[in-house]
């Protein structure tokens, strides 16, 4: 990164800035995402209540399937059945149609999902699918055991994760597989999910996004969560590859002190970055290692999220979203368009000539 960029970003306007760089909108996207999020969980999922399930096996890739490590995490803590995510072709070996399939796919084309839907309908399974249209939903309507339900298309799957994290909640309160909060508790929780959204936006916010962002500029960027938000800590990873092009790996607390800890006590400071995530309801043993290693592990550039819901949803609502405004923070500060993914695109293009 060069120290005109990094000047640019303080001193001139960053909307300026989006409208050069953003070219699909990814800051606007991220605007709506507790709009989206609320809209989504609001709509009616025309299905029956079902608690004799094994368990779920969760489909989906990339931004698709984020919302199922939120959605695992949230079962392991208040769930009544294992929830279980898969990220390839096909379905595991132990699977059998007394295991409910979610699959998720924003273009309703990604083949690996595509592939595991197939096999579970072949084999007696049920489906409840999410998708903005393609080949899924096609599926799914010829199906009778199975439903669909529908985002509004036109965006990049990270940026729709309001639409689809919600119709995946509100599929499994549906269901009964989680507990609903009540109305009073939604209402609450969305104001002050609102209010900080105001002030980790680039534009009119506190500004602290923005700091964030600029002490990891050229660094090896680590992201250490507790087991709770650790798929918070995750998708930031993957959100931080994707939209400013920069290499992260996320950790995940009691394990990471078995092993990683030992790179990062010798690691270079001036080379590094970490983030850590926290919040109420961590073991207190937990809390203890992410004070030893605030103290003890030297990062010159260091900062700990302390997210301050009221439950482990508006926990992992919390540090998705604030977030992603570092991730598109750090782009502008490399000179990187958010929306872009040349790659993945010429990826999918060569997978579909195979064909």
């Amino acid at each position: 990164m060069s120290e005109n960029l990094r000047k640019r970003l303080n001193e001139s306007d960053i909307a300026a800035l989006l409208s050069e760089l953003d070219s699909r909108d990814m800051a606007g996207f991220t605007r709506n995402f507790i709009d989206d999020f609320e809209k989504a969980i609001s709509q009616t999922v025309d299905v029956e209540a079902d608690d004799d399930w094994t368990g779920v096996v969760f489909l989906g890739m990339g931004g698709s399937g984020a919302g199922g490590m939120f959605l695992s995490s949230l079962t392991d803590q208040n769930g009544g059945m294992p929830f279980i995510i898969w990220r390839d072709y096909g379905l595991p070996s132990w699977w059998g149609p007394d295991w409910l399939v979610i699959a998720t796919s924003y273009s309703g084309n990604t083949e690996e999902t595509l592939d595991g839907v197939q096999e579970a309908l072949e084999n007696g399974g049920t489906v409840v699918g999410i998708c903005s249209g393609g080949e899924l939903q096609e599926i799914l309507e010829n199906s009778d055991d199975s439903i669909c339900l529908n985002v509004p298309s036109g965006q990049m799957p990270r940026s729709a994760f309001g639409h689809l994290f919600g119709s995946q909640l509100a599929a499994c309160w549906a269901i009964g597989l989680l507990g609903r909060p009540s109305p009073d508790e939604l209402s609450a929780m969305f104001s002050r999910l609102r209010a900080a959204s105001i002030e980790a936006d680039l534009s009119g916010g506190n500004g602290m996004t923005v700091a964030i962002a600029e002490s990891f500029a050229d660094k090896q960027i680590g992201i250490i969560a507790p087991s709770m938000l650790d798929a918070a800590g995750r998708r930031f990873a993957n959100q931080l590859n994707e939209n400013s092009d920069s290499f992260a790996r996320h950790a995940s607390l009691p394990e990471m002190n078995h092993n990683e800890i030992v790179a990062w006590a010798s690691a270079d400071s001036t080379k590094h970055a970490l983030l850590y995530l926290s919040c109420s309801g961590i073991h207190s043993r937990v809390s203890s290692r992410m004070d030893w290693m605030l103290e003890n592990i030297d990062v010159e550039s260091s900062w700990i999220i302390d997210c301050e819901g009221e439950s482990l949803l508006e926990n992992l609502l919390y540090a998705a979203h604030l977030t992603d405004w570092i991730s598109i923070a750090l782009a502008l500060i490399g000179g990187v368009d958010p929306s872009e993914m040349g790659s993945i695109d010429s990826l999918k293009a060569h997978l579909s000539s195979l064909q």
